[in-house]
């Protein structure tokens, strides 16, 4: 499969490269930060994503989406971590609408897919319990109770939990906590008793909640899919959002490299330009090859992913955790080529590297890519 960009997916790319930096650059992220923001987030901002197309991109044309597919969401996000711009696009628009899309029932599709394309309704995925991502590992339980299921559990690192109008939570209806099969998902309103939301800020300024729930009460028509099946639905998701998260961190990369190369140009040592200096132009061209590499690894994961390809988790773990180790050698190179004042709060690499660490550890690190891609290869 070509790694190149047809006509429609570069015009959304480009679309999204010139919204991005004039709408929601550098500069909003630090002003939200300052100011300490309620949501975290601009919602005009996000209303804005859903005129331009973008908040329902992984969302069919039946239900009022664009249906461009996963190789258009990776460039969105791409965009989006070349500005490390705030919003709940991947938790809602790529998470989220990706799950009920392929699970939800003709009712659920109906219901919130429409809202959450038009920015109206904001979805997100509680999976996660343990202290590093283990989607196997439920330990919050469901048991039957009147005409549908009683929750009772923790999630954690539940990304936008704390604006969302609905979440979207893994339980476990059958076998043992590290079991694949017997876990089933379920939409749950944060609002109804038993459910309590806390917010946690990030050190990359984005958001995240812990979901406790006690003994909540949600219908049988709450059930995404089918009752023990939700595993396989889940993994579905959350590699589209590990091949999106690959994606920012490329953006992420690309941009640093950007800055990096730009600032080589400017700053003087010794009555010269650092750029011209032999050992630095070395780091940029090594640097310069590893986004490329990183660059084609996500194309090509993104790809699979719109295409069905049964190795499509495979390239997917393979351009997590080449793009988690690209973001994170472009960030360090990035502070260590300004110098010292690379780490100070004036200069906005800092947080690309804050991003770049915080990215590459959600959804599996690069050591439970390498574990995943082993097992995938039969070791």
């Amino acid at each position: 499969m070509p790694l190149v960009l047809n006509d429609e997916q570069r015009m959304v790319k480009d679309s999204a490269d010139g919204f991005f930096a004039s709408e929601a650059p550098v500069s909003q992220l630090r002003k939200l930060r300052d100011e300490k923001h309620a949501d975290g987030f601009d919602r005009g901002l996000w209303a804005k994503m859903a005129e331009m197309g973008f908040a329902g991109v992984a969302i069919p044309e039946q239900f009022g989406g664009a249906g461009l597919g996963m190789v258009a969401a990776g460039l969105i996000q791409e965009a989006i971590g070349r500005n490390l711009s705030l919003s709940p696009f991947l938790s809602s628009a790529v998470l989220s609408a990706t799950i009920l899309a392929r699970g939800g029932s003709d009712e659920q599709k109906a219901a919130l897919l429409p809202k959450m394309a038009a920015a109206e309704l904001i979805v997100a995925l509680a999976c996660d319990e343990a202290a590093r991502h283990t989607p196997a590992h439920v330990a919050t339980r469901a048991e039957a109770a009147g005409n549908g299921f009683r929750l009772s559990g923790t999630k954690t690192f539940v990304l936008d939990g704390h604006v969302a109008d609905k979440l979207i939570v893994a339980a476990r209806t059958s076998d043992a906590e590290d079991e694949a099969v017997g876990i089933t998902l379920f939409l749950v309103d944060p609002k109804l008793a038993g459910v309590s939301v806390s917010r946690k800020i990030l050190v990359d300024s984005r958001n995240a909640a812990i979901v406790v729930l006690d003994g909540c009460q949600v219908d049988g028509a709450d059930v995404i899919g089918e009752v023990g099946g939700g595993y396989t639905l889940l993994e579905a998701a959350l590699d589209a959002g590990r091949a999106c998260l690959a994606a920012e961190m490329l953006g992420v990369a690309a941009q640093s490299f950007a800055t990096t190369v730009d600032y080589l140009k400017q700053r003087e040592q010794f009555g010269q330009k650092i750029g011209s200096f032999q050992a630095l132009q070395h780091r940029a061209a090594h640097l310069f090859c590893e986004v490329e590499l990183a660059r084609s690894a996500t194309l090509r994961a993104l790809q699979a992913l719109d295409a069905g390809e049964d190795r499509a988790p495979f390239y997917v773990s393979l351009a997590k955790a080449k793009a988690g180790e690209v973001a994170k050698l472009a960030t360090n190179e990035a502070v260590q080529m300004h110098g010292g004042i690379g780490m100070t709060d004036d200069y906005d690499i800092g947080f690309f590297m804050k991003r770049a660490r915080a990215a590459g550890e959600t959804f599996g690190d690069t050591a439970f890519h390498g574990d995943r891609l082993a097992t995938l290869m039969g070791y």
